[in-house]
């Protein structure tokens, strides 16, 4: 079942074109992870797909309805966006900054319900953020502050989380947290998880569907045994690679240098 898609769309600053004529689905249920080179248009997918850049052309469907012709509260309440290094204010504390992410469910004029402090805590559980719920964010390590900023996407109990590169500046065991935190939310509580990575094997080992774009459109998509393979590294990446099934049938992939000299 298809729970958001888009239809031939295009985007283009300063007369260059960064998507053209995209077309794909995000299947409910699943993981799907963008890959592409610096400038192949993930950010900017991610951008449309959240509604926070409209396209110059084509449509955006969330549950089959028109981003275009859904309220922003409407949205919010269905899908939770982390942007790439998100910045929280100064002096906030963690509970704080989980609380902004029940504002989708609250009239205007009414304050927090049981259920926003019953959702803010669970999300701080699912995280593992309870006993540090009255520090400060800045004064967390990243991998504190990320899991805070996902902590934030889940007290707003949506059907779809984006991510743009959750990974990022994170070492390698932060990383790992935060990916095995993320699927645990899409296995346990059947969130649809479509992030931008730039980790090749971080999306093969975790995704069940992944999208590769080159230069603006689609090069590939699907399972990822399926579509990262050695000739995509090398057409869309420039790099020549080793690749190795795991026992769980996904793909290990080793990279054995430039398939030509740049510059």
């Amino acid at each position: 079942m298809t729970i958001m898609n888009t239809q031939n769309i295009a985007v283009g600053f300063d007369g260059k074109s960064v998507l053209e004529n995209l077309t794909l689905e995000v299947e409910k249920g699943q993981i799907i992870s963008i890959l592409g080179p610096n400038g192949s248009g993930k950010s900017t997918l991610l951008k449309v797909l959240s509604r926070n850049l409209k396209p110059d052309q084509g449509n955006v469907y969330l549950d089959g309805q028109n981003l275009t012709e859904l309220s922003n509260k409407v949205i919010a309440r269905k899908m939770a966006v982390l942007p790439q290094s998100p910045e929280a204010p100064k002096d906030l504390t963690v509970r704080d900054l989980v609380e902004y992410g029940r504002y989708p469910h609250q009239q205007w004029w009414q304050g927090k319900s049981q259920e926003d402090d019953e959702c803010v805590s669970w999300a701080l559980v699912q995280t593992g953020l309870e006993e540090m719920s009255d520090r400060i964010v800045s004064t967390l390590s990243g991998g504190e502050r990320q899991r805070v900023w996902i902590a934030m996407a889940l007290a707003q109990k949506p059907e779809i989380l984006l991510l743009d590169e959750p990974t990022t500046y994170l070492d390698i065991c932060h990383q790992l947290e935060i990916m095995e935190l993320l699927a645990e939310f899409n296995r346990v509580h059947r969130i649809t998880v479509a992030m931008v990575l730039h980790d090749i094997n971080h999306a093969a080992q975790y995704s069940d569907c992944v999208v590769v774009l080159h230069q603006g459109k689609i090069f590939a998509v699907g399972r990822p045994q399926d579509v990262i393979t050695s000739h995509t590294l090398r057409t869309v990446f420039g790099v020549e690679s080793e690749i190795k099934i795991d026992n769980l049938g996904k793909p290990v992939v080793l990279i054995t240098g430039l398939t030509k000299k740049r510059g």
